[in-house]
C-alpha cells in the first residue's frame, strides 16, 4: 500500500512538472517578440501572421495525439513532445527569416497540442489512482508556470539577455525537466488503472455511436465558449480599456490580470468544489459568474467593473476545460486519448475564431459590442453545462 501511494504522488509531482514546464516554456518567448519583429524587419501584419500560424499547427497536427498516445502512451508521447517543444523554442528565438519563424511557431503550436493532449490524459490515470478530483490542480500550476514565463521573459528582456542565451537557457532546462519527470509517471497501458478500478473501457455499441459523436460535439462547444471567454481578456481587455474608457496602459494590463489571476486560483481550489458540488453544478456557477460579470460590465461600463467582471469571467471558467476533458476521457469505447483529443481540438478553434470574430464586430461597431462573446459563452455554458456528470466528484469514482 505505501509503494502504490508512493507511485501515485510521485505520479502526481512528475505531471504537475509537465503542466509547469509547458507554461512556463513559451510564455518567455511572448515578451520578446518586439525584439524578433525588429531583428527581422517585420510589419505588424507579418509578425501576427507569423503567431497565427501557431494556432494553425495545434489544429493540424494536433489531431495526432490519439494515435501517438495509442502507440507509445501517454508518458511517452507528453515527455518527448515537450522536450521538442524545448528545442523548438531555441529555433523560434535565433530563425533567421520569415519562413523559417513561421515554421518553427506552426511547430511550436503543433507541439503544444500533443502535449497538452497526452500530459491531460496521463493526469487522468493519476487521477484515478487518487479517486477523487486532481486535475483542476494540474491546470492551475500551468497557469502559475505561464506568469512566470511571462515575466522570465520579461526580466530577460529588460536585463538585455541575449534572445540566444536567454532561449537556449529556457529550451534546454524545460526538455531536460520534461525528460527527468519520464522516469516517474506511470508505466503500463492507458487503460490500467481504469480496469482496476472495475471501470473498465466498455465497447460503443454500433447503436450509440451517433450519441457519442453529439456528447464529444457538446462536450467542445462547452470548452470552446470557455476559450472564448479566457482569449477576450487576453486579446481585447486592454484595447477596451485604453480606447473606449480612456484607461492608462498600467490599468489597461489588469484586465488580463484580472482574468488569468481569478483563473489560476479557481483552478488550484478548483478540485475541492467538484470534489463537493460535481461538474454540472460547478459548471452552471461558472456560466452564471461570466455571464453576470462581464454583462454587468458592459451593460454599465466603468474601469472598475469591467476589471472586476474579467475576473468573475475567468473564476467562472477555471474549472470548464478540465471537466470537459474528464467527461470525454471516461466515454466508453475510444482510442485512448482520443476523447480528449477532439474536445482540445474544438477548444483551439474557439481560441482561434475569437480573436477575428470580436474585431470584426468592433471594427463595424465597438469593441465593447464585441466583447458582448463573453456573457453569449457564460450563456452558451450554462445551456451545454447538463452534459457534465451532476454528482460530486468523489462519488463519480474518478
Amino acid at each position: 500500500m505505501t509503494t502504490a501511494v508512493g507511485t501515485a504522488v510521485q505520479a502526481r509531482v512528475a505531471v504537475a512538472t509537465l503542466f509547469f514546464v509547458n507554461g512556463f516554456s513559451f510564455a518567455n518567448i511572448v515578451p520578446r517578440y518586439p525584439e524578433i519583429k525588429d531583428g527581422l524587419s517585420l510589419s505588424n501584419a507579418a509578425l501576427g501572421t507569423a503567431i497565427a500560424a501557431m494556432p494553425l499547427g495545434a489544429l493540424i497536427l494536433g489531431l495526432a495525439a490519439s494515435p501517438l498516445i495509442k502507440r507509445f502512451g501517454s508518458a511517452r508521447t507528453a515527455v518527448c513532445t515537450q522536450a521538442l517543444a524545448g528545442a523548438n523554442i531555441i529555433f523560434v528565438g535565433t530563425a533567421p527569416n520569415y519562413a523559417l519563424l513561421c515554421a518553427g511557431l506552426f511547430l511550436a503550436g503543433s507541439f503544444d497540442a500533443v502535449t497538452d493532449v497526452a500530459m491531460n490524459a496521463h493526469g487522468m490515470r493519476v487521477q484515478r489512482l487518487y479517486q477523487r478530483s486532481i486535475l483542476n490542480s494540474f491546470h492551475g500550476v500551468w497557469s502559475v508556470g505561464a506568469v512566470l514565463g511571462g515575466f522570465a521573459g520579461a526580466g530577460a528582456a529588460q536585463a538585455q539577455v541575449p534572445l540566444s542565451v536567454h532561449l537556449a537557457v529556457t529550451g534546454c532546462v524545460s526538455a531536460a525537466a520534461a525528460l527527468v519527470s519520464l522516469r516517474y509517471l506511470l508505466p503500463g497501458a492507458e487503460d490500467t488503472e481504469r480496469e482496476s478500478s472495475g471501470d473498465g473501457q466498455r465497447a460503443v455499441p454500433p447503436g450509440a455511436r451517433w450519441a457519442v459523436v453529439r456528447l464529444l460535439a457538446v462536450l467542445g462547444l462547452l470548452a470552446a465558449a470557455a476559450a472564448v471567454v479566457e482569449d477576450s481578456g487576453a486579446s481585447w481587455g486592454s484595447v477596451y480599456l485604453r480606447n473606449e474608457l480612456a484607461a492608462n496602459a498600467f490599468v489597461g494590463g489588469l484586465a488580463f490580470a484580472s482574468l488569468q489571476g481569478a483563473q489560476t486560483v479557481g483552478r488550484l481550489l478548483g478540485d475541492r468544489v467538484v470534489q463537493r458540488l460535481g461538474d454540472r453544478l460547478t459548471a452552471r456557477i461558472g456560466g452564471t459568474l461570466a455571464l453576470a460579470g462581464m454583462g454587468t460590465a458592459l451593460l454599465w461600463p466603468s474601469v472598475p467593473a469591467t476589471v472586476a467582471g474579467f475576473g468573475l469571467a475567468g473564476l467562472g471558467i477555471a474549472t470548464l476545460i478540465p471537466a470537459a476533458f474528464h467527461a470525454a476521457d471516461e466515454i466508453p469505447g475510444l482510442w485512448p486519448g482520443a476523447g480528449i483529443t477532439i474536445t482540445a481540438f474544438l477548444t483551439r478553434v474557439g481560441f482561434l475564431l475569437s480573436p477575428p470574430l470580436v474585431g470584426l464586430v468592433a471594427d463595424a461597431s465597438s469593441i465593447r459590442l464585441g466583447l458582448a462573446i463573453v456573457p453569449l459563452a457564460g450563456l452558451v455554458i450554462l445551456l451545454t453545462s447538463g452534459i457534465l456528470d451532476p454528482r460530486p466528484r468523489g462519488d463519480a469514482g474518478g
